[in-house]
């Protein structure tokens, strides 16, 4: 039987301290694999994301993690340098890690890149447009390198998630209020958050050898939010 545990694998994290940075590291530790995690946000040095690569020394799974705080901006009021920002963050290092990450998964003709998501970019929401509009573009990127890569032996996929537990998103102060416990029984047909621990499950299940067959996938994982 095909084994869902990572033993052996090295695995590179980016921005490992903060979203679920923190879960998928525990996790993917526990389930064996070598963990190589990086906090570093990759907006402001486009050289990062290479020198990162490069000094992790060979890489199995690359877990394509990059985090922001969502604006809330109104459209008509969205600017330049908030638009500039958000894909910064959130959209930009994309190909520059898997540029730097390529050449010796190529090389080996095996390994697993997965992007940690969201599911804004899968239903609208209300003064979220940046936010969607950068995560719309990690899904579709990945949809598009998926399928280039699949056929040399790299498998690409993205989980996009939403109402996961969370610091960035989901603290301690915004699941407190009663207003967001409403939100979640009226939206969420899970009645609750998914936790932290269920995502970075599949996240791992999803970079194992298990999980041969997905290319260029997205995985909403959000309560039964996204198919609403």
């Amino acid at each position: 039987m095909t084994s869902t545990r990572l033993d052996g694998k090295r695995v590179l994290i980016t921005q490992s301290q903060d979203f679920m940075g923190p879960a998928l590291c525990e996790v993917f530790a526990r389930l064996g694999a070598t963990v190589i995690a990086d906090a570093r946000p990759l907006a402001d040095d486009p050289g990062l994301p290479r020198a990162i690569v490069n000094a992790a020394g060979p890489i199995d799974v690359l877990v394509l993690h990059l985090s922001l705080p969502a604006p809330s901006t109104p459209a008509a009021d969205i600017g330049d340098a908030e638009w500039r920002n958000t894909f910064a963050h959130l959209v930009d290092p994309m190909p520059r890690l898997v540029a730097a990450v390529l050449p010796q998964m190529l090389a080996r003709r095996q390994g697993r890149i997965l992007v940690m998501g969201s599911a804004a970019a899968l239903r609208g929401q209300k003064r979220n447009a940046s936010y969607s509009a950068a995560r719309g573009a990690q899904l579709a990127y990945a949809q598009s390198v998926g399928l280039e890569l699949a056929p040399q032996g790299v498998q690409l996929n993205a989980i996009a998630q939403n109402f996961v537990d969370n610091p960035t998103y989901y603290g301690a102060e915004v699941q407190a209020n009663p207003r967001f416990q409403e939100r979640l029984k009226r939206e969420v047909p899970l009645g609750r958050l998914v936790s932290a621990e269920e995502d970075a499950l599949f996240a791992a299940y999803l970079c194992s050898d298990a999980a041969a067959c997905f290319v260029g996938q997205v995985f909403p994982v959000s309560g039964g939010w996204a198919h609403r």
